[in-house]
């Protein structure tokens, strides 16, 4: 066993000798940057990264990251950058030339140079991890990116899944830009509306918890496999845990030994659209300003693309105001879009609050207003609990309407600087003794706690109530005893409030048919099943199938299913005869599909994951798993976006409770958490799936936060390259 262990280390050394050989001084520092850093992979496979200092972490990270999954790695990078046409070929030219339009190389880089000299220290790391991994994995071929560069960092700078720039519609932009253009238009299917986006965070006051500890829910709602669940430590003062986006180098959504966040999508208007009037003098286009006419700056962009077994390229020429680019045309009118653009500023703020150790450090960070599309749930061990609305508002003459695009051409339509912190809703500590936020307006955040909507602009929130925030609301209020496990409880709650009034109108609908129609003796049935229905789900609720199905069809003459959840008690208004046809489709629907209308609805929804493509296959004869949550759509906090699919009957998640982690600050952070599937993309790894029944379930797992906590789970200890 000896000269096994022996043979080993040499051929290791000799291996080492020759990379470094073949690679110079760059390879040298790699190997010195790995030796600093230890990865402990604990028995789901997920990644405790320890390092010397804080880059040394970072090192660690995004290596760990590749070896998980490297094509979501650089797939991020390749949107990120505009490169997507290169490796997909001509129908993402004008998915690239959007992210082109703002997203610039050479700005880039001089930016990266001009850098705090901590933070450059960071994104070097960055590019050093990933560029050692592809070193010691040459067996790995990247799509696009043969080397990763520092300055990339800042393409990627804040965590969100659909960030601001990609708020700039497709096929406006091309029907702009590509005039005469034979590629297709993005195309939308509209019998399948899009998942409702979200996410809840909920957060619990000491005064309102049994152990008389801050509490924190973390539940993003992003696609599956978004984000990378791991562990950063340094002997810097870096201790985090939480979901990564794959790629980036920060805890997006997570917590310290002090200090927890969430984010939510808010509805926050931080970005305007501007009516250009434009003009052309000669070879020249004007647009007007007050009383000027400004020469439009102009550009040409190129996008690559791959053709049949090579490349080509098509070259634009864009156009700017000082608001920003030209996106679109309305009404004979050129319109421009105003967005943040602070990558320096946001990768700061990204990786600064993960350092922080309390609410006032914390509160710094949000300084820095460059967490623009997002509201953030606080809570730490001091028993601080906030609540801070989108980081990013500009201040605005409220005369406008800015839902809508203003006249570019009125100085009166400029922006004036950012909201302050303490300008925005914001709850801090409230007497409540809870808070929360489901995507929906802040004016229920801590029921009648909550900040008051007539203190603020109209445009700090273009949202409304949802069925999830009834639904938050009703599990938080009144509750004294909070635990960690009464809060999963609360978290996987059953209750569907969207069928609150819709049920009820559909059954008097029925009572009040006559005899005589068709339909009274047809849905006689179902009617009872609905009569007597808790309005839970469950994997065995036959009533939550039929009203699923028949939500379904009701859903679609009151448009997306983003329709604000207001417009539900709309069907109450709605003819009987309307109302019972739609219960007679889904029954029919169900027994076409399923061969009986009594189809629990584990039968239907269904959790599988059978290969690491970042678009999923699904297969009716694969394996696959029942999941009783549903879509948020419905109230459900616990979210599961499903749907059939070409060839399947049954429907299969893509989307929803992602990342799910509960914290308790006390002395000692504890935590539980379960991620989507499991921690690797790759389908012969044991973690690919090894948390898919817990996650169909809600039973979430014990935290490893501390060293002490891995002894016993620790699958794997070693170095990058190791």
């Amino acid at each position: 066993m000896k000269s096994i262990k022996t043979l080993v280390i040499i051929l290791a050394a000799v291996a080492t000798f020759a990379f470094q050989a073949s690679k110079g001084p760059e390879a040298a520092r790699w190997e010195q940057e790995a030796r600093n850093v230890t990865i402990v992979r604990d028995d789901f496979g997920i990644a405790h990264v320890y390092g010397k200092t804080d880059a040394d972490t970072v090192f660690g990270t995004v290596y760990a990251q590749a070896e998980d999954d490297f094509n979501r790695v650089e797939t991020n990078y390749i949107n990120a950058i505009g490169r997507l046409a290169e490796a997909e070929g001509e129908s993402k030219i004008y998915q690239d030339l959007r992210m082109k339009i703002f997203i610039d190389p050479g700005a880039m880089k001089l930016q990266y140079e001009s850098s705090p000299e901590w933070l450059k220290k960071l994104m070097n790391a960055f590019a050093d991890g990933l560029n050692y991994y592809l070193a010691k994995h040459p067996e790995v071929k990247p799509r696009v990116i043969k080397r990763f560069e520092p300055w990339m960092a800042l393409t990627f700078s804040e965590g969100s899944i659909g960030g601001d720039i990609e708020r700039v519609n497709l096929t406006q932009l091309q029907a702009f830009y590509g005039k005469g253009s034979m590629i297709p238009a993005p195309s939308t299917d509209a019998s399948q509306p899009a998942e409702p986006p979200g996410s809840n965070g909920i957060a619990i006051a000491p005064s309102n918890t049994v152990a008389h500890h801050a509490l924190l829910l973390i539940n993003p709602h992003t696609s599956f496999f978004f984000r990378s669940e791991l562990q950063m430590v340094s002997d810097e003062g870096l201790d985090a845990y939480g979901a990564v986006t794959w790629g980036q180098f920060f805890i997006y959504q997570g917590f310290n030994e002090r200090t927890g966040w969430m984010h939510t999508s808010s509805g926050v208007d931080a970005i305007d659209e501007y009516l250009e009037t434009v003009n052309k003098k000669g070879d020249r286009i004007y647009y007007k300003y007050g009383n000027e006419e400004r020469p439009l700056a102009t550009a040409e962009i190129a996008v690559p693309y791959k053709a049949g077994s090579g490349m080509a390229e098509k070259k634009f020429t864009v156009y700017r105001t000082h608001h920003g680019p030209v996106v679109r045309e309305a009404n004979g009118k050129w319109v421009s879009i105003r967005l943040m653009q602070e990558p320096v500023k946001a990768l700061m703020q990204s990786y600064s609050r993960t350092k922080a150790k309390d609410y006032k450090s914390f509160r710094q960070t949000m300084e820095l207003h460059t967490n623009s599309s997002n509201n953030t749930i606080f809570a730490d061990a001091d028993g601080d609990t906030a609540y801070f609305h989108g980081n990013f508002i500009p201040k605005r003459d409220t005369k406008f309407d800015w839902t809508k695009p203003v006249d570019g051409s009125d100085p009166a339509t400029e922006w004036h600087g950012v909201l302050s912190v303490d300008e925005t809703p914001l709850l801090l500590n409230p007497k409540s003794g809870w808070l929360y936020n489901t995507n929906n307006w802040p004016w229920s955040a801590a029921g009648s706690s909550s900040p008051k909507k007539e203190d603020y602009p109209a445009y700090v929130e273009n949202g409304g109530e949802s069925a999830r925030g009834l639904h938050a609301i009703r599990v938080l209020q009144n509750k004294k005893d909070f635990t960690l496990g009464s809060l999963i409880t609360a978290a996987y709650d059953s209750y569907l409030p969207w069928f609150e009034k819709p049920i009820p109108a559909l059954i008097k609908a029925w009572d009040e048919t006559p005899a005589t129609n068709p339909l009274k003796a047809k849905l006689a049935e179902q009617i009872a099943l609905l009569r007597t229905w808790d309005l839970r789900w469950s994997v065995t609720s036959v009533p939550t199938s039929l009203a699923v199905f028949w939500g379904e069809e009701m859903r679609r003459p009151l448009g997306s299913r983003r329709t604000p959840f207001t417009s539900v008690g709309d069907i109450g208004n709605m003819p009987a005869e309307q109302l019972l046809q739609s219960l007679a489709v889904a029954s029919d629907k169900l027994h076409a599909d399923f061969g009986n209308w009594k189809t629990p609805w584990g039968d239907i929804n269904r959790f599988q994951r059978l290969t690491g493509d970042i678009v999923q296959p699904f297969n009716d004869s694969g394996l696959s798993i029942p999941v009783g949550f549903t879509s948020s759509q419905w109230g459900s906090l616990a979210s599961f976006g499903a749907r059939a699919y070409p060839g399947t009957k049954k429907w299969y998640g893509t989307s929803g409770n992602s990342f799910v982690a509960v914290v308790e600050f006390g002395k000692t952070v504890r935590a539980k958490a379960v991620t989507a599937g499991g921690e690797s993309g790759y389908p012969g790894s044991p973690h690919f799936n090894d948390q898919a029944k817990r996650y169909s379930t809600g039973g979430l797992r014990d935290v490893y936060f501390y060293k002490s906590q891995l002894r016993g789970h620790t699958e794997r200890e070693y170095h990058p390259g190791g």
